[in-house]
């Protein structure tokens, strides 16, 4: 296969013979200074195994996102390899944020305290830049760079809170809060948004029964023995 791009904890493959493309999830995790942190920017460090656990967590959410009518990148999966086939999108470098609770960089930036409630939900968007440290971006912003296409914006935006009503009921079927969460989109040849990327807890903050918040390679291990 020959690699299209090479991100923090996935690689993007192209099977020149066939066409596909797939995506493998490598075992890296996202933190600093020895600690795993999900909001992070940095590859904090390896852990064997984690990226077919990842990529089994992955296909269980988006099967199930599937099943709730969101369209996604996800067209199939081989945990052995850590290859998920995926359908052949264009993603910009977006993140798409939804938050339930204040947390992370936002308490950071605005001086709030942990743990404030939303509702509705706060949705914001980043641009993928580590340089720039993923700064907020507008819809505006996104159509003056040619990185979405009028209307795409808004849609997206609404594919990515109706996945956060599906993946905060299943968590919450789990005993897990979800706090918050950011997700990556995808649109094919004539502009239609589908879920892409991964569903793992790389991408979101939950909080226990217990209160606490688990780094995402012991929640990956903890949602791992549910859905088994």
């Amino acid at each position: 296969m020959k690699k299209l791009y090479e991100g923090k904890t996935k690689n993007v493959m192209l099977d020149e013979e066939t066409g596909i493309v797939h995506l493998f999830f490598k075992d890296s995790a996202t933190g600093e200074n020895g600690v795993f942190d999900p909001g992070s920017n940095t590859v904090g460090g390896s852990v064997e195994g984690k990226g077919k656990v990842g990529l089994e967590v992955s296909k269980y959410f988006f099967e199930l996102m599937e099943k709730n009518g969101i369209p996604t990148q996800y067209l199939g999966a081989d945990i052995e390899q850590g290859l998920m086939k995926v359908r052949n999108l264009t993603v910009p470098r977006l993140e798409f944020i939804v938050r339930y609770f204040t947390a992370g960089s936002m308490c950071r930036r605005f001086t709030l305290e942990e743990g404030i409630p939303f509702d509705p939900p706060y949705a914001e968007v980043t641009l993928k830049d580590d340089e720039q440290g993923d700064p907020l971006i507008s819809e505006r912003i996104c159509l003056m760079k040619g990185i979405l296409k009028e209307g795409q914006y808004e849609e997206a935006q609404k594919v990515v809170l109706s996945v956060g009503e599906v993946l905060k009921k299943e968590l919450a079927s789990m005993n897990l809060t979800l706090i918050d969460f950011k997700i990556e989109v995808g649109y094919d040849e004539t502009g239609k948004i589908y879920l892409a990327d991964e569903i793992t807890p790389d991408i979101w903050r939950v909080k226990d029964s217990d209160g606490n918040i688990p780094n995402q390679i012991d929640c990956a291990k903890m949602i791992l023995e549910k859905i088994r």
